[in-house]
């Protein structure tokens, strides 16, 4: 836990003045400032994630792959499991990590088109509920929807036989990408806007321009959005506008955990003052 804390803050500093250099120098939205509205609330989704939510989906990973360890005779050998199995286990870590990559961004597609087109979206709302987006709106992810992704992509993963360990050594790389594509900048990657995914490609996906929804649901590699009909990157302009339609996202970390349940609490506080009601009409005051 403490590694986690110390690479959280060291990755965050490093970011924060490399990302504020670059979104001042190169801005995709000229005004938006750096310390814009819900930076402090996205500092705290910042640690909240690899304190609580990683730490989540890491029992949830267990908790899926222990019985089909246990299946496949390998619920006892922890350190053969740590350090991969099978025929992909021969392979250096570097190209198992690459491995990795690629099956979960694939993987990381469906479940992101998943979260847009279900009863999950409300969980998933949360992380489009930044009207300035920035690198920091990377981390402001609801714990649910982290941990449905991170068991999702990780499972079959490691049902292949890849070491966990290759996959922990790219994860200060994902993580530090993953903010680059949210953040404030205006980069042009010319023919390689179609191998790997760009911060204007991502940031069309937050828009609020109906043009953009339903698109750009892959995280690293945009062949997935172009094999399945989902990629959109309309060339000479820049997303803009950023945020969702209907009811405005709180701007509290609780309000946010507790939005995709809004409805439950108010159909319940409702019964309760309805209940409440009914019980004052039957014990009429006589004056």
């Amino acid at each position: 836990m403490e590694a986690r804390i110390v690479r959280s803050v060291v990755l965050f500093v490093v970011l924060l003045v490399g990302f504020g250099y670059l979104q001042r120098s190169r801005p995709s939205v000229p005004d938006q400032s750096n310390f814009r509205t819900g930076f402090a609330l996205d500092c705290l989704y910042w640690f909240i994630t690899p304190l609580v939510s990683q730490v989540l989906s890491m029992g949830a990973i267990i908790c899926v792959m222990f019985p089909v360890y246990y299946l496949i005779g390998r619920s006892t050998e922890w350190d053969v499991v740590m350090h991969g199995f099978g025929p992909v286990a021969e392979m250096p870590l570097w190209a198992q990590g690459l491995i990795a990559i690629v099956i979960g961004d694939f993987i990381g597609y469906w479940t992101h088109r998943l979260f847009h087109c279900s009863k999950l979206w409300d969980i998933h709302a949360v992380h489009h509920g930044s009207t300035d987006l920035d690198w920091l709106s990377a981390v402001r992810v609801h714990p649910i929807n982290d941990v449905i992704s991170r068991v999702a992509q990780a499972s079959p993963v490691l049902l292949l036989g890849v070491s966990p360990l290759a996959v922990e050594a790219y994860v200060p790389f994902l993580s530090a990408y993953i903010a680059f594509i949210h953040a404030n900048v205006k980069i042009d990657y010319g023919i390689w806007q179609y191998v790997i995914a760009s911060p204007k490609f991502h940031r069309f996906h937050h828009t609020v321009d109906r043009a953009s929804w339903g698109k750009n649901f892959s995280g690293l590699f945009p062949v997935f959005d172009l094999m399945f009909g989902t990629f959109y990157l309309p060339q000479g302009q820049e997303p803009k506008e950023f945020g969702m339609e209907g009811e405005p996202m709180p701007l509290t970390f609780w309000g946010q955990t507790l939005y995709p349940f809004r409805h439950l609490i108010r159909q319940r506080q409702r019964s309760r003052i309805k209940r409440r009601a009914n019980n004052s009409n039957s014990h009429p005051i006589n004056s």
